[in-house]
């Protein structure tokens, strides 16, 4: 069909003889594409947006240079500075005397963003901690936080500074660890331990370079035990345009799951090291915050990710910088990091056990499966003496509400008999109350025990109980209980009223107290016999709590529906009036971050009486740790880091079962009906493809350039006119294109039907030795990163945008060259009154200069011989994009001037490969952009990476060869099918491996351009043997010398 295309387009072609000419078809796809593109950047900026919930942070900020830390030390001091924050008026004098944390900036971040946290650090201990001789016993001393200056180092476009960055900050640890050991610099009690580790801080790609840390050669063994982390990559590279980058990144997360593989703990270096992963959520536009997950990496026992609106009392999703300085949340920070420190140790902190247990207890909700209960493993602390004859128990099953606290006037306990085990359906239960409870000792308005009757003898009870609750009165008979408070399990929500909007509150507004609750299963709770809830108020007190035992199949239920089915249908959902307080509710097919939806919930009504509580739901990933509040509920817009496109899987294989989950706090005492409705909102999910796909841009768009390159040459070898790039682009849309399309969305679906799944009870610690299934953590690194069909349509729909964006590309390219050929024109005025025979006497200028193979040879040599010393490849690639517009300018203005055949095949063959070179481009800048930065910072070391002279040798002869003006000869052999198949090769590889492995889209057309010299060297005599003189050929060559100077 293509060769019939091609013969029949000798009868048409002066139709289509202008470059600027585009057909109906194209023109229909290019704004079809641009459409859609223009849908994804409304979307992302104008749907599904979180709401911004930050208060702002204030410091007073103090940094000391260690300039002792010099050339002696490492061979990057006059790069790379270290520095001690101390917080002005309540740190004084730069000696060390606490716990070492070590803060590492990310990518083009400054040393200075440490302040919010160290501020806040330094406050905290100075006014709370350092007054409390309980936790001054325990181990908890002040922070001393490091910080490094990286001049802004790019750490995200280039893998060689990233690894420079890790041996410096080896360096600067061992350093720091000596300063402890140095009386001149330490002020630290000597009968404690030595200091053998540093915590370490890292934000965005600072959290790849602790990483880093642990792989290089001089990293101290068991220096580093506890890594946090925020907005960091950790799954895969922003950017994959830098190979050494994509190279290191596979060595980190090779190491760190091999490591953690292993069966036996002596055989595991990371055996003690803990790694929590912090993401910002939907407002970070610059890191996918999928790619933040630690799934893929570490064991549930070593490691987690969790999200800001996850984190109590945060609750509140932020961006890449937010997240440094967000006050509610750096005050969380700073408490964990004081809750897992021990001066006692050597590793001045707590073990990795009990590490692991402080950060979950911080950084997730309670409710997880994870999360540890208290109460199950407490002994008894409280006596509760009741009246024999109380009717203060209620029925078995029955439900407490409290509308108000304290309306008896005294202290009242109300007691709620716990089913027995064993019991026919599984039962929970649930406590909510806009109250804090009390805890052990505490003098407050509430408090929530688990009791068992005590049969205590005379005398005993002040040696085996702290505290007691005596509510006998002055009856004789009695009924003991011995009670273990709740208070270490409650898990605050954010108060949902009928005026809250957001479930916090920001500067200026009114702090509303948040809801305190309890969630327990009968077995954690079955040895008790009641729940005891004690009101301690004495006064009428505003307030409410509603507590209850319900039955598992009434409070959770699991809607099995297919995607299809909810975009199409919808999905309805009736809460009885008969319902628990608490509703959960499973859809396991919402897994992908791809989707958005709505979620509506009616309105409870309460009749006459006020209603408790405004709807409150939770949306929750089990792995990773996301959940989302949303307060009085009405219209809800959900969107979620599940199933994420090119993010490698978990360690442990998710359950079939897994998907979102909702949970549903509603007033039961309201005796209405409550409807829910999830729909897809489908023009939501358009701007999540905008952080998921952005870095398509770099290789499908090659697909289209790469297909019309084809074409132009195919009709060029048959009927020896090499036509536009508009024009190739509409006959590929009749064939090629579409054809290629169809055929990568069918392998697309082949690849996630027959992948292989590992047995469901397959052991992570047993993986890499399986013989049944091995885990392939780069299953999701080719095409769009998905093996959801559900998607398939990704690929057209991407594929059309990037038609609409290469055709934006050839317009804007065909602008540029008018416009500097007219501004060239402009510069070379001849006068006006030049007489007509002068002007055909002297003929018009000539843009194409003949330089001597001599000259060429010497400008070739010196440019590879710059890249191999000191410049990278990039700037000497950058130099010939510059080359070669100005080749495409002077083409363009002798082809106006002399019309003719062979000037428009040679315009338009310079032209496209000027499109080809300019997509290019991004992919060499950002390296580009560091080796510029290091000029600027005045490090002068040479450049330590892309310095092959064999990556940009073929684009300096091609460009060093079009100068002249020489045409590409026709290819008449069967060699002219080697054109065709390498780039429709290229057009593959970069669709298939482009966006996970960009940095080889300038390799592959590299092979694309030595091929294009090869064909040149067919006619050009200096290429063959650089000894002869340079000749033009007219139109009377033999066919295969069939170039042409315009």
């Amino acid at each position: 069909m293509e060769k019939d295309q091609e013969s029949r387009f000798i009868g048409r072609r002066p139709r289509l003889r202008s470059p600027w000419a585009i057909t109906l078809t194209t023109l229909i796809t290019s704004i079809l594409g641009i459409a859609f593109l223009a849908a994804v950047l409304h979307s992302s900026v104008t749907r599904q947006l979180d709401p911004k919930g930050c208060r702002m942070s204030y410091m007073r900020p103090g940094y000391a240079r260690l300039n002792d830390f010099d050339t002696e030390h490492t061979r990057f001091a006059s790069k790379y500075s270290l520095y001690l924050y101390r917080e002005q008026g309540v740190e004084h004098g730069t000696k060390v005397k606490g716990v070492p944390v070590l803060f590492i900036p990310g990518n083009a971040g400054s040393y200075k963003q440490v302040r919010p946290i160290a501020s806040e650090a330094a406050n905290y201990f100075h006014e709370v901690l350092q007054h409390d001789e309980q936790t001054i016993k325990t181990g908890v001393r002040n922070l001393d936080f490091f910080t490094v200056d990286f001049n802004e180092d790019i750490t995200a476009f280039h893998g060689q500074t990233l690894l420079d960055q890790a041996e410096y900050l080896n360096e600067a640890i061992r350093y720091i660890l000596s300063l402890y050991l140095d009386p001149r610099m330490s002020d630290r009690d000597p009968d404690l331990p030595d200091v053998t580790s540093v915590i370490i801080l890292g934000h965005s790609m600072g959290g790849i370079v602790a990483r880093t840390m642990l792989i290089m050669p001089n990293y101290l063994a068991n220096s580093i035990n506890t890594i946090v982390t925020m907005s960091a990559p950790h799954a895969r590279p922003p950017v994959s345009f830098d190979g050494q980058i994509v190279q290191t990144y596979q060595d980190i997360n090779d190491y760190w799951r091999h490591a953690y593989s292993q069966q036996w703990a002596n055989n595991n270096p990371l055996w003690h090291v803990t790694l929590v992963s912090i993401a910002g959520g939907g407002l970070d536009t610059v890191v996918p915050s999928d790619y933040a997950s630690v799934e893929s990496l570490v064991p549930d026992t070593h490691g987690f990710t969790a999200f800001t609106t996850t984190v109590p009392n945060v609750w509140t999703s932020m961006d890449h910088q937010a997240i440094l300085w967000c006050d509610q949340f750096r005050k969380v920070i700073s408490k964990a990091l004081y809750d897992v420190i021990d001066v006692n140790r050597a590793s001045q902190t707590k073990p990795r056990a009990e590490r692991m247990r402080v950060f979950k207890r911080w950084f997730l909700t309670g409710m997880e499966t994870v999360a540890e209960k208290t109460v199950p493993s407490k002994e008894p602390t409280t006596l509760l003496t009741l009246e024999d004859n109380s009717d203060s128990i209620l029925a078995l099953g029955g439900r407490l509400v409290l509308r108000q606290l304290g309306a008896t006037g005294a202290v009242r306990a109300h007691l709620l008999p716990i089913p027995p085990p064993g019991s026919p359906d599984r039962k929970q239960f649930t406590l909510l109350t806009d109250q804090k409870l009390d805890g052990p000792g505490d003098n407050g308005k509430l408090e929530v025990l688990f009791c068992s009757v005590f049969p205590l003898q005379p005398g005993q009870a002040s040696t085996v109980f702290a505290t007691q609750i005596d509510l006998s009165g002055e009856t004789t008979g009695s009924t003991r209980l011995a009670c273990k408070n709740a208070a270490s399990d409650v898990v605050v929500l954010p108060a949902s009223t009928g005026s809250t909007k957001y479930p916090f509150f920001l500067d200026g507004d009114k702090e509303i107290p948040p809801f305190s609750y309890l969630q327990y299963g009968l077995d954690e709770v079955s040895e008790h016999q009641f729940v005891a809830v004690v009101e301690k108020a004495n006064v009428a007190t505003p307030g409410f709590v509603v507590a209850e035992f319900s039955d598992h199949s009434q409070s959770h239920r699991t809607k099995h529906l297919s995607l299809r089915r909810l975009l199409t249908l919808g999905m309805k959902l009736r809460l009885p009036a008969s319902r628990p307080m608490m509703f959960e509710l499973k859809v396991p097919s919402l897994q992908s971050s791809l989707l958005t939806y709505n979620l509506e919930i009616g309105p409870q009504t309460c009749g006459k009486r006020k209603e408790l509580f405004a709807p409150l739901v939770r949306q929750y990933l089990e792995e990773p740790y996301e959940s989302k509040y949303y307060v009085n509920a009405r219209h809800v817009t959900v969107s979620l880091h599940g199933v994420a496109p090119y993010v490698p899987p978990p360690l442990t294989r998710r359950l079939a079962e897994d998907g979102l989950t909702f949970q549903f706090w509603t007033d039961p005492t309201c005796s209405s009906n409550i409807n829910v409705k999830l729909s897809i909102d489908v023009m939501g999910s358009l701007g999540k493809l905008y952080m998921r796909y952005r870095t398509v841009f770099a290789a499908f768009p090659l697909l289209v350039v790469a297909l019309v390159l084809r074409k132009q040459f195919r009709v060029y070898d048959t009927t020896g006119i090499f036509v536009s790039f508009s024009e190739s682009l509409h006959m590929c849309l009749g064939q090629s294109i579409p054809l290629l399309l169809a055929a990568l969305t069918v392998l697309s679906l082949s690849m996630g039907t027959g992948h292989p799944t590992p047995t469901e009870n397959a052991s992570f610690w047993h993986w890499r030795n399986s013989t049944t299934t091995v885990m392939d953590f780069n299953q999701n690194n080719l095409l769009i990163g998905t093996q959801d069909p559900f998607f398939w349509f990704l690929i057209p729909l991407i594929g059309l945008i990037c038609v609409g964006v290469c055709t934006v590309l050839n317009y804007f390219t065909l602008a540029l060259t008018h416009i500097l050929s007219m501004a060239f024109t402009l510069l070379s005025f001849r006068p006006g009154w030049t007489r007509n025979d002068e002007r055909r006497r002297t003929g018009p200028p000539t843009p194409f200069l003949s330089s001597s193979p001599r000259r060429r040879m010497i400008t070739t040599a010196v440019l590879l011989f710059l890249v191999s010393t000191f410049i990278p490849y990039q700037f000497a690639y950058l130099v010939t994009c510059l080359v070669q517009l100005t080749t495409t300018v002077r083409a363009q203005r002798i082809a106006s001037e002399l019309r003719s055949s062979a000037n428009s095949n040679f315009y338009n063959y310079v032209h496209s490969l000027l499109v080809l070179m300019l997509w290019i481009l991004p992919i060499n800048m950002p390296t580009l952009v560091v080796w510029v930065h290091n000029l600027a910072v005045q490090w002068l070391t040479p450049f330590s990476s892309h310095h092959n002279v064999l990556s940009i040798m073929p684009f300096i002869i091609l460009v060093e060869t079009l100068t002249t003006g020489k045409m590409i000869p026709r290819v008449s052999s069967r060699f002219r099918h080697f054109t065709s198949v390498l780039l429709f090769g290229i057009s593959i590889c970069a669709v298939v491996y482009g966006v996970s492995y960009a940095y080889m889209l300038h390799h592959m057309v590299n092979l694309v351009v030595v091929w294009l010299v090869l064909v040149h060297a067919t006619s050009d005599s200096w290429l063959v043997s650089g000894l002869n003189s340079f000749y033009l050929y007219d139109g009377n060559v033999e066919d295969r010398k069939r170039g042409k100077e315009p």
